[in-house]
């Protein structure tokens, strides 16, 4: 934050020494969406560390519930705990970029939901085994944890409205949404639901927490406001989840590394194998940061509520890439029976919905699609991958194939397309300059 923000008028200018070391409690009012050098704070990335540990647990649980034969299961499990871990992480992602003032309080709060994300790790077991068994949830944990988060937001938001009158709507109305949502969590929680009826109820719930926001964000245009976001930061700040995210692809490489050299020791299959998955999760950090992001969101605010619940599928698609990788490992474990064809299968489907989201990004960022008949191999080689493994193709060669998905995007990049991309991001900058 700038370092004279917030102090009252006629007061001198702290000294170096003192903007340092700062102390007490500051306003905590809206942030200059034009602030220059805005960068992601320390707090904010002490913050992400935690969504490391709840993504490899969750990733973990979805390729051992893969292992275990309990496909359709273990997706539905890990669909409601990766989008419970990434709205956590959207809500004060958003509150931060917009209001962060780096006092005491902000940081005990931020604790706060550090501590959340901790305990949502901790009970992502116990949902996916309620999901497996499909009768009763046990997930008092996992929602005690999501609470904890949530209430800390709610908590932020209410102190945003005290102390800032302009932006006073629009923190009201996201700590209404926040807090009703989660009396709907403990309701989940309670009431003697049937296991349909219960998810039933989740859904409502979800509508509840994702529509807060976008309600929000339309009271305040109509006011003249909105979120005080900064495009670059808020750019920022995805890209570093985005690495995060993919971190974890890394991470259950290692782990079928070690699973697949236990049981076959580094035979040619095996090197290939690990080298073809952190081939991936090279290409697919490659392919994301193609995406126009911060340019684009500094000249169009108005795209932003689209490109951010876009990355919401986008991101929990990257978790799922890390623990397709970690399934090739059990495909060498004798105590599973995992066939070719559903370890393939558990990284196809994730790259090509990974791939669908950045095209789709692509074009609402830049007004129009990607144009280029090469793209075709980008979406079909999934397929081909999925067909290929249920004939009988070795394990290797069908990654290899899944690789040539993001391998191909990098390629026309890097040969022709980045040219056309230039062009249509000056259009966008420049179109957006005339209608200023």
């Amino acid at each position: 934050m700038s370092p004279i923000q917030n102090v009252p008028a006629g007061d001198p200018a702290p000294s170096a020494g003192e903007r340092f070391y700062r102390h007490g409690l500051r306003r905590m009012t809206g942030r200059d969406t034009g602030e220059h050098h805005r960068t992601a704070s320390v707090l904010e990335l002490f913050f992400d560390l935690t969504f490391v540990t709840a993504f490899g647990v969750a990733g973990s649980q979805l390729a051992h519930g893969i292992a275990e034969d309990h496909a359709g299961a273990a997706v539905i499990a890990f669909a409601i705990a990766i989008l419970s871990i990434m709205w956590a992480w959207v809500g004060y992602t958003w509150l931060a970029t917009s209001f962060d003032n780096d006092d005491w309080l902000f940081r005990v709060l931020t604790l706060v939901q550090m501590a959340g994300v901790i305990v949502v790790a901790v009970g992502i077991p116990d949902l996916f085994t309620s999901v497996r068994e499909g009768e009763d949830f046990h997930v008092g944990v996992m929602v005690t944890g999501y609470v904890i988060m949530r209430v800390g937001v709610v908590a932020m938001w209410l102190r945003a409205a005290h102390d800032d009158p302009a932006s006073r709507s629009l923190a009201m109305t996201n700590a209404v949404s926040v807090g009703v949502a989660q009396i709907g969590w403990v309701a989940w929680l309670l009431l003697p639901l049937s296991f349909t009826a219960a998810l039933v109820w989740l859904v409502i719930i979800w509508i509840l927490d994702l529509g807060g926001p976008i309600l929000a964000e339309f009271k305040g245009r109509r006011r003249g406001g909105g979120f005080p976001w900064h495009a670059h930061h808020i750019a920022e700040r995805y890209g570093l989840l985005a690495i995060i995210a993919i971190g974890e692809s890394i991470t259950g490489t290692l782990a079928a590394a070690q699973m697949i050299s236990d049981a076959e020791g580094w035979t040619v299959e095996a090197v290939v194998t690990i080298a073809a998955g952190v081939l991936i999760s090279f290409s697919l950090w490659w392919t994301y940061f193609v995406l126009p992001s911060g340019p684009v969101l500094d000249v169009r605010r108005d795209k932003v509520i689209p490109w951010a619940y876009v990355h919401i599928v986008l991101f929990a698609a990257i978790a799922a890439i890390g623990a397709g990788l970690h399934v090739l490992g059990y495909v060498f474990d004798d105590h599973y029976h995992v066939s070719t064809f559903a370890a393939i299968s558990s990284i196809a489907i994730p790259v090509l919905i990974f791939m669908a989201c950045v095209f789709v990004l692509l074009w609402w960022l830049l007004g129009a699609p990607p144009r280029n008949i090469g793209h075709v191999v980008t979406f079909a080689m999934p397929v081909v991958a999925m067909v290929l493994a249920a004939v009988g193709w070795p394990l290797w060669a069908c990654l290899l194939v899944v690789l040539v998905s993001p391998l191909s995007v990098i390629v026309f990049y890097e040969t022709f397309e980045w040219r056309l991309l230039a062009r249509r991001l000056d259009v966008v900058i420049d179109g957006a300059a005339d209608i200023g």
